[in-house]
């Protein structure tokens, strides 16, 4: 598999970093993990609010830019994570930078969206926040209402690259069929 991106997003604990791991396992292909590569930037640096954590997810999104478009350089296949928003959300357009490389380099994309009921990711999303592996650079320090958690994942609703894109309904993770969604990555068997 030559030239493809796979961009990996949707609804914050929806479970898009557990499967982009999968499915990089399963394919063989380099993976960049938005809060994972967030946490690496920010290991030594101080993250005191909410408002320092934004400005290091915008280094984030620049430093994973950077490095996917060093992989599409050599045509290598490449899988994005993280929760993109379109244009207009935040002041950069993940959107449009993604698409951009990906129309500069020639690539096919293959977008997984991944949704759900809000109220029950919200719920997972609590869970998550209060878990030691979740790391300081990744959590939101302080309380969250449901209605700004659902405002937050619907601000994630108009994202789209163009090319193929998957819906994944994450609500029960039980009933999500993982081995489908690693097939509709594969290349045509010849």
């Amino acid at each position: 598999m030559t030239k493809k991106a796979i961009v990996i997003c949707g609804y914050l604990a929806s479970g898009k970093s557990t499967f982009a791991l999968r499915l990089a396992r399963e394919l063989n292909v380099p993976y960049l993990i938005k809060d994972t590569f967030k946490s690496a930037i920010c290991r030594d640096l101080p993250i005191e609010d909410r408002s320092a954590s934004s400005r290091f997810s915008a280094a984030t999104f620049n430093a994973m830019l950077y490095v996917a478009e060093r992989l599409m350089e050599t045509g290598a296949p490449v899988i994005l994570e993280g929760n993109f928003v379109p244009a207009g959300v935040k002041p950069v357009d993940e959107a449009g930078e993604l698409r951009g490389l990906i129309e500069k380099y020639g690539y096919s994309s293959l977008t997984y969206k991944f949704t759900g009921d809000t109220a029950v990711l919200y719920r997972r999303f609590i869970e998550r926040e209060n878990t030691p592996g979740r790391g300081r650079a990744n959590r939101i320090g302080g309380e969250v209402s449901q209605e700004t958690f659902d405002s937050w994942c619907r601000a994630m609703d108009g994202f789209g690259l163009g090319g193929e894109t998957v819906e994944v309904d994450a609500t029960d993770f039980a009933s999500v069929d993982y081995d489908r969604l690693i097939r509709a990555a594969m290349p045509p068997r010849t």
